[in-house]
């Protein structure tokens, strides 16, 4: 599904989305709201490069980042239950990651955390590592996985709802 096709079909069943992203920087926020009519759909996103931005701004535990760090599926998790709830969205998707240059043993370039959140339902998450391919294909291919997610998450509501 394209981005336009998302933003066609969440508008039909009346799904509206909010973005929380790290290592993107606003990319899927971007790629949603250069469609016309995103409008319907997209109510905000959250840049929350840093841990300070993740704990104000998407209520993200200082415990959490503490035990785990911030590329975590446990950060992810929070990270979207927290713009799910402050924006009141149906959907919620989230990314924090490591798009290089750089990395650990335990955290490599190219890891990407995400977490997608449905309202009524606990976050999903899941990693991937999308390997040391350089920051740009990096982040782009976070981008394009969010996107995923989401038509993911509305092709099941839609099922759900026989929209």
């Amino acid at each position: 599904m394209d981005t336009a096709e998302i933003i066609r079909r969440a508008a039909a069943a009346g799904i509206t989305i909010a973005t929380a992203e790290s290592c993107t920087g606003g990319m899927i926020a971007a790629a949603l709201t250069d469609i016309p009519g995103s409008s319907a759909v997209v109510d905000r996103g959250f840049v929350t490069y840093s841990n300070a931005a993740k704990m104000q701004m998407l209520g993200v535990r200082a415990e959490t980042l503490d035990a785990v760090g911030a590329v975590s599926e446990e950060v992810a998790a929070e990270m979207a239950a927290g713009a799910l709830n402050n924006a009141g969205v149906t959907l919620a998707v989230s990314v924090t990651g490591i798009a290089g240059p750089g990395g650990s043993e335990f955290k490599p370039e190219g890891r990407v955390c995400f977490g997608l959140a449905r309202t009524g339902r606990e976050p999903l998450t899941e990693t991937v590592d999308f390997g040391a391919i350089g920051r740009d294909k990096v982040r782009a291919a976070t981008r394009d996985h969010a996107l995923e997610l989401l038509a993911g998450a509305i092709s099941r509501i839609e099922r759900e709802t026989g929209s």
